[in-house]
């Protein structure tokens, strides 16, 4: 008998969903050239690339809130240049192996256990990043779907504008929900084996906060990357991201592969196509592949400082000897 092994389960839900958006890509790309994509490239003006490498920047700094956030929430006091450093090095590798929840515990378990966290409040850690994200995408799509409703039927044309209004209210009262239950001190919340406690009203203000700025800064890359005459505009930039981008991480492709490219292609119809095309390499450009190049050399380096650490007290041992 043939057991399974859930060990697997990710990987192959990735390379599914990678197959999958890679045969819907390839029929959305016939009509596109290389030459139509560099010539795009070319296009956007030396600003728009200085823009959009700040707004990658911003989105990074933002998401080392996270981690100081879940930090704050936990009562740890880590050294900010540390968050930064493990926040960065978890993201860059996470966006882009895929299974974000899963490969990212890992790097932040070796990294936070260095700093005298246990397991269970590593995994609170993460659980809070997670939610933190969450929270974000809810509080962005709900005022988008009130201010926006138009961008639904760019998925679903034959939608009534009523339901994305309706679903968008419905996000907004879950987040306010939320914000109630810090206010009043409710009971924690399990998941698992973990019992997470509703943060203090001041940590859930900055998560309302810095949630949103992360995938302001995350979208602005497309929006700057777009050319300023076909550019639909940032709400409606910032609207796809949120769809793509989560449809992405909810695939645990690496990197999205394919899935922001299909949902783009088809949200912008009006666009031409190599301009979507173009922006969306600036965007792995600046968001996936330089953060994940550097992450390697900071893994190296941090690996390096604890073998460092080790060594003089086996040294010592061997002179004794």
């Amino acid at each position: 008998m043939i057991r399974f092994n859930k060990d697997y389960v990710w990987p192959v839900i990735g390379l599914a969903a990678v197959a999958f958006s890679a045969w819907l890509l390839i029929h959305q790309l016939r009509d596109i050239s290389l030459e139509d994509v560099l010539r795009s490239i070319e296009a956007i003006p030396l600003h728009r690339w200085l823009l959009a490498a700040a707004a990658t920047v911003a989105a990074y700094v933002a998401l080392a809130g996270y981690d100081r956030l879940a930090l704050m929430h936990l009562r740890k006091a880590v050294p900010w240049r540390f968050i930064v450093l493990c926040s960065f090095t978890t993201y860059a590798l996470a966006h882009n192996i895929g299974a974000s929840v899963v490969s990212g515990a890992i790097v932040r378990y070796r990294a936070y256990s260095s700093r005298g966290l246990g397991a269970a409040e590593i995994g609170v850690l993460v659980a809070f990043c997670s939610f933190t994200f969450a929270l974000g995408t809810m509080v962005l799509g709900g005022l988008l779907l009130l201010i926006e409703p138009e961008l639904f039927t760019r998925f679903f044309e034959d939608m009534p504008l009523w339901m994305p209004v309706s679903l968008g209210a419905l996000l907004l009262v879950l987040v306010a929900l939320y914000v109630l239950c810090s206010w009043l001190g409710f009971r924690p919340m399990r998941v698992r084996n973990f019992e997470i406690q509703y943060p203090r009203l001041p940590i859930v203000a900055r998560q309302l906060l810095i949630a949103p700025l992360e995938l302001i800064g995350a979208a602005a890359i497309i929006y700057f990357a777009l050319p300023a005459s076909s550019n639909p505009g940032f709400l409606i930039v910032l609207g796809i991201f949120l769809a793509s981008f989560t449809a992405a991480l909810l695939s645990h492709a690496p990197g999205g592969l394919g899935v922001l490219e299909v949902l783009f292609l088809l949200a912008l119809p009006d666009v031409d196509p190599a301009d979507v095309i173009a922006a969306l390499l600036v965007f792995r450009l600046f968001y996936l592949l330089i953060p994940f190049a550097v992450s390697l050399v900071v893994v190296v380096l941090f690996e390096r400082s604890q073998l460092l650490l080790r060594l003089p007290g086996k040294i010592k041992v061997g002179l004794k000897r």
